[in-house]
């Protein structure tokens, strides 16, 4: 699976990077919302994990950009945030956001809730 995450840390990039790639995904990474949004549209990631406080472009405007856009807006965007309040998690979802977690969080759980929530689209579209 690929998997494209989006943070403006590097240490939470390469903790994410490393530990997912040991599952056998492959990684692609961006610094910024428009990174993200470049690399989503010409790699076509399976899954996207964005954090909201980034420079240049936010995590929610970018969101807001790739549900909106067709080439991206099926692609799942999981929102990984410090910001742990429920108007934090309300914008996200009310652009677009499939997901929210807060940081800190453990990585093999947030590989778990990945692979759940692939696991449900893809069922959802042999069904539909």
């Amino acid at each position: 699976m690929k998997i494209l995450i989006v943070d403006d840390d590097q240490n939470i990039r390469r903790l994410v990077s490393f530990n997912l790639s040991l599952e056998g995904h492959e990684i692609l990474m961006a610094r910024n919302g428009k990174e993200g949004i470049e690399i989503a549209v010409s790699s076509n990631p399976d899954i996207i994990l964005m954090d909201i406080m980034m420079p240049i472009m936010n995590g929610y405007d970018a969101c807001k950009w790739l549900k909106s856009d067709p080439r991206t807006k099926d692609i799942p965007l999981f929102m990984l945030s410090a910001k742990g309040q429920m108007t934090d998690l309300d914008e996200a979802f009310n652009v677009g956001a499939d997901n929210y977690i807060t940081k800190p969080f453990d990585v093999e759980k947030l590989n778990k809730t990945i692979m759940f929530k692939l696991e449900n689209l893809k069922q959802r579209k042999k069904q539909g």
